[in-house]
């Protein structure tokens, strides 16, 4: 009896101290998830894969929110660690295949894996602990140059990868921050007309080709309906096909015919319009919606800035991925290759934000 009363007591310890509603609702949609790739026509090996995905970020998760915040909040030269380990696992896949053009990925055993995503967290971490140090020196030009060249240096390598959407994803979450941190309007609108300007130049002298026509091809895609057009046509059929209470599980003509590419990540969106209609959006986006809620409120509740800002930073890392990817699913934005949160396949996104998570129940628990 006794191992059984100290294993409950482990459980009853460990959710006395989170936001129990946070936790289940990233468990829940992960469930979902699983279903859904299932249902989309996934295989087995893909949905297994999927499945150890979650079960590992709900480890990671449940272990970080052991772990005292703290040490991230009170060690610069811990969490500038992790951030020049990140940067250079993110220049490892260059030495790897490229996959569709991309080399974003480092390749193991079969498995691949993305540091791009990881590297967002760690951005996420390191701006939380430059801004909370800074906070009354936030308006120092000096301090807004040198957290922008933390976040330029891996934004630059993913642009060589080439990996716009998340080159894009990382300078937001460092404006986004920046902004949460108090920095005065005479800068922000000085950062606004450098980011035009960089924007400008990206097109002119780093954009590829192909990722051109994908941003502009969204515009018209019916100008080239069998070729850069194809996916953003195929995927508002989807969506439409899908109606209010979609086609049912497993019975989604687009992605069971073939005809939406990328189901399973890009597409997932229209993929789960496709079996279970706008019902199934709106209670996937009510998700979103409730775990960024949720987060938002242990921030709030945090004793210290750094919880604040990280908790503003993974906001804006989650909220980010699911607007692009939606937009992107409907046709509002040219496809990017973001990963819809919680809901795409694949391991790297998945764990990056559950690890996150794993850090905000931290903060809510030695708050």
């Amino acid at each position: 009896m006794a191992p059984r009363r100290g294993f409950s007591n482990i459980i009853r310890h460990y959710f006395s101290g989170i936001d129990v509603t946070l936790f289940a609702t990233v468990v829940a949609i992960c469930l979902f998830a699983v279903f859904n790739l299932y249902g989309i026509g996934g295989n087995d090996t893909l949905v297994a894969r999927q499945a150890i995905f979650a079960g590992i970020g709900i480890v990671l998760m449940s272990i970080l929110s052991f772990f005292n915040y703290r040490y991230f909040k009170n060690s610069s030269s811990l969490v500038l660690t992790f951030y020049i380990a990140a940067v250079l696992f993110l220049i490892m896949p260059f030495f790897f295949p490229s996959i569709r053009g991309v080399q974003s990925w480092v390749i193991i055993g079969g498995l691949t894996f993305e540091p791009a995503e990881l590297m967002k967290l760690i951005l996420i971490v390191l701006m939380a602990k430059y801004f909370s140090q800074r906070h009354t020196l936030i308006n120092d030009f000096r301090h807004i140059i040198i957290s922008g060249a933390y976040c330029l240096i891996p934004a630059a390598i993913t642009l060589v990868q080439p990996d716009l959407g998340s080159a894009v994803i990382m300078a937001i979450i460092w404006l986004g921050m920046l902004m949460a941190a108090g920095i005065n309007a005479r800068h922000l609108f000085a950062l606004m007309v450098i980011g035009l300007l960089t924007t400008v130049a990206a097109w002119l002298f780093v954009l590829k080709p192909y990722q051109q026509v994908r941003i502009l091809s969204f515009m018209n895609p019916a100008e080239d309906p069998r070729g850069s057009g194809y996916s953003l046509i195929q995927s508002k059929i989807a969506i439409g096909n899908g109606y209010i209470f979609g086609n049912g599980w497993q019975n989604g003509p687009q992605t069971k015919n073939g005809f939406l590419p990328e189901p399973y990540n890009d597409f997932i969106f229209a993929a789960t319009a496709d079996q279970f209609g706008l019902l199934g959006l709106v209670s996937v986006s009510a998700a979103i919606l409730l775990i960024v809620s949720r987060i938002l409120l242990i921030g709030q509740r945090a004793v210290s800035n750094f919880g604040k800002l990280f908790s503003v930073g993974l906001v804006i890392f989650i909220a980010t991925h699911a607007v692009i990817s939606a937009a992107v699913n409907v046709g509002l934005m040219p496809v990017t290759g973001i990963p819809f949160p919680f809901l795409s396949y694949g391991g790297s996104s998945l764990i990056s934000f559950m690890m996150g998570i794993g850090i905000v129940q931290s903060i809510k628990r030695y708050s």
